[in-house]
């Protein structure tokens, strides 16, 4: 009675100091914050690796499953915690064998995340918000404005919940929302996914997509090994900033000059997303300062046809268009692929992830 006693006060103590009125979540908790818990609990030490594997190794939904912790134990945990995933709130199929899946968000948010097949490859795209602040014009999470940065047990569940997740090989960071506007929570979420007490992956299974947040990708550089993809979609600045606004705060010049004083001839792979859109940025002069820009850097460039929002006024050219771009640059000795376009009749295609109508009502 006494310990039960005590729990209900740490509780209310605890609520109180987070301001928050529902259970915390372990789902995303790292090594040491899994021991520190214990230590307030009285648990174990050991019982956070314990713990740990539960959560991300054997995947359960629910604190009761953890059997080689004491009943007493499992008691303490539920009194203030709850493991924290939650299944998907729907999936949308493509006729490729894509699949959307629509997550809903502790704070009564939406946020989608694709499940992209492949042979023997398959990809999860996820999300870090919902929403996005950046305002990109070409991309329909932009238009909808950014409601919610992502907890890491959010970013996490997408992944722990997905019926798929032991088929997955791939991770990407090009969902809803910029990565590094929400840049604590994903970098948690990777040392989850990671770490040998974590999932166990291979950084090198892992891409981190950015439109040019300069200081903190210096630390996503310096703090991680996942690979970096950066969205530049035109070379020349005023032209960028008039479709990606963070051009202004972050040029994308010195954001390049950072990124040649470090080494991406080893495993960590460096990439450039450019969107296509005609007459806007695919012109025999956007190629020619495109090669100046990126001269000398080793990197890859992803060509990626546009996919239309309602009432955009830019358009892809047509297929070969994109190969005669693609042909130029690999003539200039830069390794260029053309990105296939995957569930673009779901909306689940890049740039075309959404939920404003959920966020209205409309799920």
């Amino acid at each position: 009675m006494k310990k039960q006693r005590f729990l209900r006060i740490f509780v209310l103590r605890r609520r109180r100091k987070t301001g928050f009125c529902c259970m915390e979540t372990l789902y995303g908790k790292n090594i040491e914050a899994l021991r520190l818990l214990c230590e307030e609990l009285s648990l174990p030490r050991f019982a956070a690796g314990q713990i740990a594997r539960w959560l991300y190794v054997k995947h359960v939904a629910d604190i009761a499953a953890m059997t080689d912790l004491s009943v007493a134990s499992r008691q303490s945990l539920q009194a203030v915690y709850s493991v924290g995933r939650s299944a998907p709130a729907g999936v949308t199929t493509s006729a490729d064998g894509t699949k959307k899946y629509l997550f809903r968000t502790a704070q009564g948010h939406f946020i989608e995340s694709a499940y992209i097949p492949d042979g023997a490859r398959a990809t999860l795209c996820v999300s870090s918000q919902a929403g996005c602040r950046m305002g990109c014009r070409f991309c329909a999470t932009g238009r909808q404005g950014l409601q919610q940065s992502l907890s890491a047990t959010e970013i996490l569940n997408q992944i722990g919940s997905l019926p798929e997740r032991e088929r997955l090989t791939n991770i990407v960071f090009m969902g809803m929302g910029e990565p590094l506007d929400n840049f604590d929570a994903v970098v948690q979420s990777l040392e989850v996914l990671t770490s040998s007490w974590g999932f166990g992956w291979s950084p090198t299974r892992i891409t981190v997509s950015t439109a040019g947040f300069t200081p903190r990708l210096r630390r996503l550089l310096d703090e991680t090994k996942v690979h970096v993809a950066v969205s530049l979609h035109n070379p020349f600045p005023d032209e960028r900033a008039a479709v990606m606004p963070i051009e202004r705060a972050f040029p994308v010049r010195a954001l390049i000059d950072m990124l040649r004083q470090y080494d991406f001839t080893g495993q960590r792979r460096l990439s450039f997303e450019y969107i296509v859109m005609a007459g806007l940025n695919d012109t025999p002069r956007h190629i020619r300062e495109l090669c100046r820009l990126l001269n000398g850097l080793r990197c890859r460039i992803n060509l990626i046809r546009f996919h239309r929002i309602p009432d955009s006024p830019y358009y892809s050219p047509d297929q070969a268009a994109i190969e005669r771009f693609r042909d130029a640059l690999t003539s200039k000795g830069f390794t260029t692929t053309i990105r296939v376009s995957r569930g673009e009749d779901i909306r689940a295609a890049c740039g075309l992830l959404s939920t404003i109508r959920q966020e209205e009502g409309g799920f």
